[in-house]
């Protein structure tokens, strides 16, 4: 009995200091860019793998990105960012409400026609720009409970330890827009041929349409839910709260 005590303990001992290491790294981060995220090693490690290494980022200070880009993410991506504290509650039962149907589509779709390959149902998460960072800056890809709890330690953890205005800086610097495209000015660079400083508003729009699914529209630039989404969010721009 005392051998399991010891093996929980120790376990126990090694999961607080996973948690003071990240504590550290994060507060560290008030003032030091990051080189590099999980994801984007993750990305690099596969690009090797495949026969190439094709990896394009700039870092651009938060007063230099474009006032448009900014607020066209936060109008796509998340926008109650100013206001919630890391996770938007609303957000996450409206994505789930939305998966429920979708879902309950499909299986009726499959009963009606049990003969006839049926899409799979959309799966929508509401996951706010702070646990998106969270989720690519420190941790895996894999889907578990364990990684989506160490998700919300880290989400806690950024929110408290640095500003709205430095962890939406870290986000447009690190997010990817396409295939070994991350942060703004690498994809202002690669699609528009200028700097994220001089991103209009319509082009800021259509960047942050991409995020969701950057390597698919990165395919298919001209498609109709790319134009139709950008007039979306130009129309929601003008209302977004930036910190």
């Amino acid at each position: 009995m005392k051998a399991v005590w010891r093996w929980v303990a120790l376990v126990a001992m090694a999961l607080v200091a996973l948690q003071l290491f990240f504590v550290l790294r994060i507060a560290a981060m008030a003032v030091v860019d990051p080189q590099s995220t999980s994801f984007q090693r993750s990305e690099i490690w596969a690009q090797l793998h495949g026969g190439g290494l094709h990896w394009h980022q700039q870092w651009l200070p938060y007063a230099q990105i474009a006032e448009p880009l900014k607020r066209a993410v936060i109008a796509s991506e998340d926008d109650g960012f100013v206001n919630h504290d890391g996770v938007d509650w609303n957000a996450i039962e409206k994505a789930w409400e939305r998966n429920n149907r979708a879902e309950q589509q499909a299986a009726k779709a499959s009963a009606r026609a049990p003969d006839r390959p049926v899409r799979a149902a959309k799966i929508r998460g509401g996951s706010t720009i702070t646990q998106q960072l969270a989720k690519n800056l420190l941790l895996s890809g894999e889907r578990t409970l364990l990684r989506k709890g160490q998700e919300f330690v880290l989400t806690m953890l950024l929110e408290r330890l640095l500003s709205k205005q430095r962890i939406l800086e870290m986000y447009l610097n690190s997010v990817e827009w396409g295939d070994g495209v991350f942060g703004a000015e690498a994809a202002a660079q690669r699609y528009y041929r200028k700097s994220a400083s001089r991103l209009n508003s319509q082009e800021a729009a259509r960047l942050a349409v991409m995020l969701p699914a950057p390597k698919r529209f990165e395919k298919n630039p001209g498609s109709a839910y790319i134009a139709g989404r950008t007039r979306t969010i130009l129309g929601r721009m003008a209302s977004a709260e930036l910190p």
